[in-house]
Parts: structure tokens; sequence; C-alpha cells
């Protein structure tokens, strides 16, 4: 099981209140037709007879294709979780998956084999998602043969996906093994695994976490430029909201399994309206001091607060209780649904009045 489910600390059980979630407009739709959809996603762990972990509640999300995605957060805030339901390798405890317009039903190995070839999952380290006994040639010529079938020319569309990645000369990385490659490379042979059954969707689970800093940007413009060629929809997982503002069109800010800020990117990360988030910003490093305009105020005694904050989430309210400035009783005894700020904005948070006053004056309620 993966840190977003194996600590039974990580993830609070708080019953949402309030309204149901708003519906709010993505930008990312102004990129292409819509490609896939959740609606109120819900996955439980039975941990024991009495003991139940909510790894995410209520989740919604529309990826559009040519457009990016990113679902930020800290470890076990539920963000696998949620990309491994929409690859279908997690049955949804409730709430559904939309492909192409129709509700996603992977209950034949037929219907699973066809859905897999129009959404891939790209998993977050590249050494251990490749079997170390087979070279090259043979990861990516597999899935080639199962997903294009037995026409196609597959030692040739192997050469051709190695060069579509930037793996060149092609003929030099086909006969190498795992070992024999740097991250960024391993990295690169698994967006090419990825592209070979010609997906239309894309799920990236902090594609550059593993790698150094020094070639994260160097993914990511290669994954930029898959997309732009391609015209992928594609969900980026992250726990660096720094990269999300640069990288994509909209931003859903996870804690504790719930949604509680979602928006354009540029917007959320330039007026961020949730504390989480307020504090995720304040302490981004980034070039352009991302954070800065965060550094004073209730946002600062917030920061300094997070050191002395109570571990995990809080068991019941709002599950930032513990670590939020802004706390009070009604925070501690229930947990807000997303109210919408604007039309392509929501955030939930009691008290949007005191953490983003400037934007809580045009709050819809």
């Amino acid at each position: 099981m993966s840190e977003e489910t194996s600590d039974p600390t990580a993830v609070a059980e708080p019953v949402v209140t309030g309204e149901p979630a708003p519906v709010v407009q993505s930008v990312a739709a102004a990129r292409g037709p819509l490609a896939l959809e959740a609606i109120g996603l819900n996955k439980d762990f039975r941990l024991s007879r009495t003991q139940t972990l909510h790894a995410v509640q209520d989740v919604s999300l529309s990826l559009y294709k040519g457009g990016v995605v990113a679902l930020v957060g800290e470890s076990g805030s539920g963000k696998s979780t949620v990309a491994r339901m929409l690859a279908g390798q997690e049955r949804p405890t409730s709430g559904s998956v939309i492909f192409n317009g129709k509700p996603v039903d992977l209950k034949s190995r037929s219907a699973f084999r066809a859905y897999k070839s129009e959404v891939q999952y790209v998993f977050q380290d590249p050494f251990s998602s490749l079997n170390p006994v087979h070279d090259v040639g043979y990861h990516l010529s597999r899935p080639v043969r199962l997903h294009q079938g037995r026409s196609v020319e597959v030692q040739r569309e192997v050469m051709a996906l190695l060069e579509q990645v930037r793996l060149t000369p092609a003929a030099q990385f086909k006969p190498k093994y795992p070992h024999e490659l740097s991250g960024g490379q391993r990295q690169r042979v698994s967006f090419a695994r990825a592209l070979a059954a010609q997906p239309s969707v894309l799920l990236a689970d902090e594609p550059v976490s593993m790698l150094d800093v020094s070639i994260r940007l160097e993914m990511l413009n290669l994954l930029d430029d898959l997309r732009k060629r391609l015209s992928l929809a594609l969900l980026y997982i992250t726990h660096d909201i720094a990269s999300a503002r640069y990288f994509s069109d909209e931003v859903l800010v996870m804690y504790a399994g719930q949604v509680v800020e979602r928006g354009p990117a540029e917007d959320v990360t330039q007026q961020p309206a949730h504390p989480y988030t307020q504090l995720l910003i304040a302490s981004a490093p980034d070039p352009d001091n991302l954070g800065s305009v965060l550094r004073s105020g209730n946002v600062a005694a917030g920061a300094a607060r997070i050191g002395r904050a109570t571990s995990g989430p809080a068991p019941v309210g709002c599950p930032f209780a513990t670590r939020c400035p802004f706390v009070d009783d009604k925070c501690r005894a229930e947990n807000p649904a997303l109210q919408r700020i604007t039309a392509d904005r929501a955030a939930a948070c009691w008290h949007l009045d005191r953490a983003a006053p400037a934007l809580a004056t045009g709050a819809i309620a």
C-alpha cells in the first residue's frame, strides 16, 4: 500500500457539512473537448472492524484535451488515490468516472484493456516501474503489440517512441537496461511506454519528484511539448505548487482527502484563498519569490504556527483546524464544503473574509 493509504493518521475522517460542492468552470476547458471527468469520487479503506480510512472525499475534476490540471498537496493528501481511481486501478467507494461522455465500467478484461489504451498512468519512480531484467526495446515493444495490434511495424514504432521522448540516437538506447540509464532517461522511457498505447489522457503522478533538480524543468518541458503535439488531457500530480503554477491551467489543492481550493493556476498561486494554500505558497522555493507577498500579517503568523501544530488532520470539523491561524469553535466542530468565489474559483473555509478578504467580498454563497 502506498504512502497515500498506509498511515491511519495520514487522512482524517471529518464529515463535510453545508451545501454540495458548487459547479466551478475549469479554465482548461478552453484548450479542447472534455476527455475524462470525475464526479464526487470517494474512497474508503477498511482498516479494522471499527476503523475506516476516508482517503478521498467528494473529489470532482475534469480533464480536457490539450489542457493540464494540477492536483497539489502534501504526502497523504489523497492525490495518488484519485489518480489510481481515474486509471481504473482502484474502484471508487462511491462517485463515478466519465470517459468521452460515458460512465467507465471496467468489469471485463476487454473493457479494462480498451480503457487503458486511452488512459495511461506514469508512475513516480521510473526505476521501480521498469523490469530490470528487460531492455528498453522490450519495455516499449510489448505495449505497442498490446495496444496497437499485430499489423503495426513494432520496431519502427519503438524507434519513433524513443525519438518522441528525445532519447536519441534511438538505436543506442533501445538495447540498454534500466540500470544503465540515468533517472531522467528512465523517466523518458516511462513516458514512451505510456505513449505506446496512443492514449488521449495521461495521469502523471509526481513525474519529476525522483529526479535531480537540474533536470526537472527539462522533463516538464518535455511533458508540455507532448501535451501540445498529441493533444493530451494531462493530470499533473505534485506537492510542488510552484511548478504547478508554471505548468498547469487549473490547480486543485488537496488536504486530508478533500479539495480545499481550486481555480486558475495563476490566480490560486498569486492570490490564494484557503489558509493551507497560503502556507504552501509561503514555503515554496521559487526563483520569482512566489511567496513574498504572503510573508506578512496573518499568513506569517500561520506559517510560524505550523511548527507547533498538532500532528495530522483534525478528526472532526475542518481537517486543517490543527494548523490554521484562523481556527475557532465552528472550525473545530464543522467541516466546510467548497464555497464558490468566482465562476472558476472555490475554496472550503469558514473564514474567507479573514483569510482572503479581497476575494471574499465577491464570494457567492
